[in-house]
C-alpha cells in the first residue's frame, strides 16, 4: 500500500522559507497502525506460507507492537500469544488500555520477569518457546526483522523524492532502515531515537548499505517513555493549530526536534523536509492515565 502526496499534510511555518510536510501514516488503521501496519505485512504473509496459525511476540506494558499484532492476527486469522515484560501487571490487564484491548483482540499473555525477559533472544529461551508453544510464528519484539524493513520501504512514494529532507522518529530501527533503503541519494534522512544513547547506529547498519543518513540524539526527553511537561504542552498546540495528534513516545519527539531545528537553522533555506507519523497513538490512553495519577498535564489527541 503507497501513499500520494495528498496523504502528506502541510504544516506551514511562518517567516520561513522551509517547506515542512508530515505523511499521515497514523491514519492507515486504527489499531494496526503507521510503521506497525508496513512491518506486519510481509511477517503475515510468511507466516501463511509457513502454514503458521499462531503468531507469538514480546512487549512491555503499553506496546503498540503489542496492540498491532493482536489486531493484526485477528483481522486475518492467526491465533496471538504476547509474552509481557513484568509479572506484576497480569493482575492489572483491566486498568491498561493497551493489554485489555489487546486482550479482546484474543491474544494470550504470559508475563515474565524483566530478568526472564532479558534473556529471550537466547537460545535456551528460544527452545523453552518451542517447547511450550509449539510451531509458532515468532515475531521479535517492536517487529524489526528484515520482513518488517521490507514492509517499511514502501513508506515513501515517487511523489515524495522531491524532498530533500524525511524525518522519522526511532525506536528499534527498523522503520527507518526501510526509509533509507527507498529513499534516493539525494535526499537526507535523519533519524530521531526515543532512547538514550548510540548504539542503535549499528543495528540500522545491519539492514541498510546507504550512507545517506544520521540519527539526530538530542530530542529523547530522558530515555524512553519519558515525558516532560514542555513536550505536552507542544504536542496539545500542535494538535490545535494543525490538527494533527502526535504520540508522546515516538512521533511527538520527532516533529519537536525537527521544528526546533528549524528554528536553528539546522536546514538550508528553502528546504524541502518530510516527516514520517508513524503512529502509535493507541499509547496515550495509557501516558495520560500515568500524567493524572502525578496531577500533571494531559495529552490532548482529540480534535
Amino acid at each position: 500500500m503507497n501513499f500520494s502526496e495528498s496523504d502528506n499534510q502541510k504544516i506551514n511555518i511562518e517567516n520561513s522559507s522551509i517547506s515542512l510536510y508530515i505523511k499521515r501514516e497514523d491514519l492507515l488503521h486504527p489499531f494496526i497502525s503507521g510503521n506497525k501496519f508496513r512491518k506486519l505485512k510481509y511477517n503475515l504473509i510468511q507466516a501463511k506460507k509457513e502454514n503458521k496459525d499462531t503468531l507469538l511476540t514480546f512487549g512491555g506494558a503499553f506496546s503498540n507492537h503489542i496492540l498491532a499484532v493482536a489486531a493484526a492476527g485477528n483481522a486475518n486469522g492467526f491465533k496471538t500469544i504476547g509474552l509481557i515484560r513484568g509479572e506484576e501487571l497480569e493482575a492489572k490487564i483491566d486498568d491498561n488500555p493497551t493489554l485489555k484491548k489487546a486482550q479482546d483482540f484474543g491474544m494470550n499473555f504470559e508475563f515474565i520477569s524483566r530478568e526472564k525477559y532479558r534473556e529471550k533472544n537466547s537460545f535456551d529461551f528460544k527452545e523453552h518457546i518451542k517447547e511450550k508453544f509449539g510451531d509458532v510464528y515468532v515475531i521479535p519484539e517492536g517487529g524489526t526483522n528484515d520482513l518488517a524493513v521490507k514492509g517499511c520501504e514502501e513508506i515513501l512514494s515517487q511523489e515524495d523524492e522531491k524532498f530533500d529532507y524525511v524525518c522519522c522518529s526511532v525506536g528499534t530501527g527498523g522503520t527507518v532502515s526501510g526509509i533509507i533503503n527507498c529513499s534516493k541519494s539525494s535526499q537526507q534522512v535523519l533519524g530521531f531515537p526515543a532512547l538514550k544513547g548510540d548504539f542503535l547506529r549499528e543495528d540500522i547498519r545491519s539492514f541498510v548499505t546507504k550512507s545517506n543518513w544520521d540519527l539526530v540524539t538530542e530530542y529523547h526527553f530522558e530515555g524512553y517513555g519519558k515525558v516532560s511537561i514542555e513536550l505536552i504542552q507542544f504536542i496539545n498546540e500542535f494538535n490545535q493549530k494543525y490538527k494533527i495528534p502526535l504520540d508522546p513516545i515516538y512521533t511527538g519527539k520527532m516533529v519537536f526536534g525537527v521544528l526546533d531545528m528549524i528554528d536553528k537553522n539546522y536546514f538550508p533555506e528553502h528546504s524541502k523536509i518530510l516527516m514520517i507519523h508513524t503512529g502509535g497513538l493507541q499509547g496515550v490512553d495509557g501516558m495520560n492515565k500515568k500524567l493524572k495519577q502525578k496531577k500533571q498535564l494531559q495529552i490532548n489527541i482529540n480534535d
